[in-house]
């Protein structure tokens, strides 16, 4: 067992990692450029939400397993590296490796013989490779023999790290005929099912899980825009279209984003031998906070100039506070282009949210824009005469456009 691991950047996939390694009795060196956060970590308190991760943080904290810096150089102390480093895409449909470039100069003077350096960031096929060349390159090691190379894509979900580390099988991609095992010496200390394959595989594989996914949900959400033109019920046909049938499935609609979703079709895109298509999926989830747009207009006479809207939900996700590509912004940018005055509430993000009842009050339409638990019951108190939009149907109303006196009934 490995004794020692640096896990370099401690955001959403970082942090919880950091910390699972170190309640598994390693020794770790958490490295992040950003001083909030980690004042916040040695504060004893998560930047962000995710659960039982607050527990896990005070635990660790306790027992002395977690050393901050943000020296990268010192992250070379340890047996392994981790890096969970951003991967944004340009807007010209090209990958942007130039943190993962960064990090990597930094780390340069100071590997040695025996150092495991892991990807765990989403990459474009053949960046894992791309690295160990690089390394090769500008030291002379050998990567697989004198210091070891692999891909270990993060497929776990939010809000439910510390149930998947342990339960999801973990994919290993290594360069060369040693950085497998080596990696997997690290990530057995969860206990979990590893599967070895080679590192553009173990890309791919983690690329076309959120592609898969992202598809999925595009199509009701394009089933939902289909249904307007013909005033027909999306949630109606969906249960026509799944009941008793062996080959349904369909999903539901709902404002569809996050970081990982939106862009990590792109690394595909990149090099297509379809180009487009995956843009198309791209552009149906694009196109919904216009859809809703247009419908609030149609059915509140053709202008939003001076109408009140109320947007309920800034989160990509239900009851999560990342924000990082919600399409909440998108709608309310575009419901202020039309000249509405646009309240906003979430949970989860105070700083940038009023009071429901105050941002409720006098509203000519709501928009559930996140379905958070804190709104499946909040059709009493929106205003009676309000239009209530809610693709998610977080509400139960199994309508997308409906007026609030029409679901609730008379007191």
């Amino acid at each position: 067992m490995p004794s020692s691991v640096a896990v370099v950047g401690l955001g959403r996939i970082g942090l919880p990692l950091a910390l699972s390694f170190a309640d598994s009795g390693l020794q770790v060196v958490g490295v992040d450029k950003v001083p909030s956060v980690l004042e916040s970590i040695a504060g004893g308190r998560m930047p962000f939400d995710e659960p039982g991760t607050q527990e896990l943080l005070e635990r660790v904290n306790e027992r002395g397993l977690l050393r901050l810096t943000d020296r990268i150089q010192e992250a070379a102390e340890c047996d392994h590296i981790v890096l969970t480093l951003g991967t944004p895409a340009f807007s010209h449909i090209e990958i942007d490796i130039s943190d993962i470039r960064s990090v990597t100069d930094d780390l340069l003077p100071v590997l040695r013989d025996g150092h495991s350096l892991i990807l765990r960031s989403t990459v474009a096929p053949g960046t894992t490779d791309w690295l160990a060349g690089y390394i090769e390159q500008r030291r002379g090691f050998s990567a697989g023999e004198d210091v070891f190379v692999s891909h270990v894509p993060e497929r776990i979900a939010a809000n439910r790290f510390l149930e998947e580390i342990s339960t999801l099988p973990c994919i290993v991609g290594g360069v060369g005929a040693g950085s497998g095992a080596k990696a997997a010496e690290l990530f057995e200390v969860f206990g979990t099912e590893i599967v070895q394959t080679t590192p553009v595989q173990a890309e791919l594989a983690k690329i076309w899980t959120n592609i898969l996914r992202y598809t999925n949900f595009a199509l009701p959400n394009l089933l939902m825009m289909n249904c307007e033109q013909y005033d027909a019920n999306v949630f109606e046909v969906i249960d026509l279209i799944n009941h008793d049938y062996p080959r349904g499935g369909i999903g539901k609609p709902g404002l569809t984003a996050g970081i990982c979703l939106r862009k990590d079709f792109t690394f595909s895109e990149e090099r297509s031998s379809a180009p487009g298509m995956l843009l198309a999926v791209s552009r149906v989830h694009e196109s919904v906070p216009w859809f809703l747009v247009q419908g609030l207009q149609r059915r509140l006479g053709g202008s939003l100039r001076d109408r009140k809207v109320a947007v309920l939900g800034l989160t990509f996700k239900r009851d999560s506070d990342d924000a990082r590509d919600s399409l909440s912004y998108k709608l309310i940018r575009l419901l202020e282009r039309e000249l509405a005055h646009v309240a906003r509430h979430d949970p989860y993000v105070p700083a940038e949210s009023e009071p429901l009842d105050t941002a409720l009050a006098g509203a000519d339409a709501v928009v559930i824009a996140t379905n958070h638990s804190a709104y499946d019951h909040v059709l009493p108190q929106i205003p009676r005469g309000a239009l209530v939009v809610d693709p998610w149907n977080a509400t139960g109303s199994a309508q997308v456009f409906a007026y609030a006196d029409e679901l609730v009934p008379a007191p």
